[in-house]
Formats: C-alpha cells, sequence, structure tokens
C-alpha cells in the first residue's frame, strides 16, 4: 500500500514539482497551500509523512508544526531558507522531525523523505497484533520501550514520542549506561546524510526529559555527562 505525503507549500510552482516528482517515487500525495488548511488536510488523511514549509499564509509552519505534534506521531520535514537558522532551532523546538534547506535537490528531499519513512516503517506494522511474549522490550523502572511495536509507556500510560524523539531514545535504551558524544548521536540517529548540529541532539534531549522524566531539570534517567554528550542510565 503506498504511504501518502501530505506536501505543505505556498509556492504553486514548487507545490506542483513536488508532488510531481513525490507521486513518480510512487506515493500518495495530498496538498495544501497554507497552514490552516494543512491541519484540516492532516487530520482527515493522517498521512505518513509531511514535508511542512515554514512561510505559510493564514498559520505558519511552526504553529501547523506544534499542533499536530500534539496530536499524531508522523514524521515532520521541514523546509526553511538556509539563511533561518533560527527557523531551525524552533523548529526542533515544536516537533520537527528534519529539514531541507531552500534551495534543495529534489534527490536530496527524496533521500530525507525515504530515510524518515524508512524508519518509522514499523511503527504500525505489528499494531492490533495479539500479544507476543517474543516482544522485544526494554524495562526501565517504569518505563518500557517496545521496539516491535514503536511504543513508550511509563506507569503503563502511553507515553507520545515524535518519531525521531523514539529513535533517539531506542538507540540510547540500546546502549545505556554508555556515554555518546553529541556528533556521534547526530552519525547514528539521524544518518550520515543529516545536515543539523549540535543543538538538534539538545533539543530532543530537552523534548524526551520532559516526556520521560518525573523531574526535567533534575533528570535521572537522560543525563549530560560532561565534556561527552549524553548517556541513558537504567
Amino acid at each position: 500500500m503506498a504511504k501518502t505525503i501530505l506536501v505543505v507549500e505556498d509556492d504553486k510552482n514548487l507545490l506542483e514539482v513536488l508532488r510531481y516528482n513525490l507521486t513518480r517515487e510512487g506515493y500518495e500525495v495530498v496538498v495544501a497551500e497554507d497552514g490552516e488548511r494543512a491541519l484540516s488536510v492532516a487530520r482527515q488523511t493522517i498521512p505518513d509523512l509531511i514535508v511542512l514549509d515554514i512561510m505559510l499564509p493564514r498559520l505558519d509552519g511552526l504553529e501547523v508544526c506544534r499542533i499536530l505534534r500534539k496530536e499524531m506521531n508522523v514524521p515532520i520535514l521541514m523546509l526553511s531558507a538556509k539563511a533561518d537558522e533560527i527557523d531551525r532551532v524552533v523548529g526542533l523546538e515544536v516537533g520537527a522531525d528534519d529539514y531541507v534547506a531552500k534551495p534543495f535537490s529534489l534527490r536530496e528531499l527524496l533521500a530525507r523523505v525515504k530515510a524518515n519513512l524508512r524508519r518509522t516503517g514499523m511503527q504500525t506494522e505489528q499494531a492490533g497484533g495479539e500479544h507476543d511474549l517474543s516482544l522485544d522490550v526494554i524495562q526501565l523502572g517504569d518505563l518500557a520501550i517496545d521496539f516491535d511495536r514503536h511504543v513508550v509507556t511509563r506507569n503503563e500510560a502511553p507515553v507520545l514520542l515524535s518519531p525521531k524523539e523514539f529513535d533517539l531514545l531506542a538507540f540510547l535504551a540500546r546502549n545505556r549506561r554508555r556515554a555518546f558524544s553529541r556528533d556521534h548521536l547526530l552519525e547514528r540517529v539521524w544518518g550520515y546524510e543529516y545536515g543539523g548540529d549540535a543543538r538538534t541532539v539538545d533539543v530532543h534531549v530537552r523534548w524526551l526529559r520532559q516526556k520521560i522524566e518525573a523531574d526535567p531539570a533534575h533528570p535521572v534517567r537522560l543525563l549530560t555527562v560532561r565534556g561527552v554528550g549524553y548517556k541513558l542510565e537504567t
């Protein structure tokens, strides 16, 4: 079954280019040209991935991202001008998973789309299936990470994570008590093709702490290792 991608872009020429090329790659493509329409289409279709421009009429991409991140767990790939570094940082803080800076090549954008869909490919594969004791689950106190079902619970209550937050938590959980530098985490979690910087990791760590720590200001699970980076304690 073809994956559905929502493209939100107010430049009609670019929108049509993206629609055409993503359709050629085998995706179902739905579109919106302003922020309010983006919310409506996303809620109606529940796409597998959203390509979201920051500069939009009626409601900007950052606000759209903030709203949708609270409502659904799909990868959000934002488009921003290369000079707008502040947009990149703020976008990460409101829940974006990845960025493509304008101007960009279609090859780069398609590669990012495929990479983000690949990383979340198991998200719904086993949803609704019977419980299987062989499922790969790591229990860290009141926190449970189910890798097969791509689900995190705390005190048996679901914890809503963005795809990239889950990827980061999953990597650290599989390598708990080991400290990793920000560059290493960028390489292993975001991939060689990711063009971000250390602040990308810091933002996602901050978001994770808000969701898995009893007191995010004084974390006991996701720890900063001075001069190195981060590690996950059991």
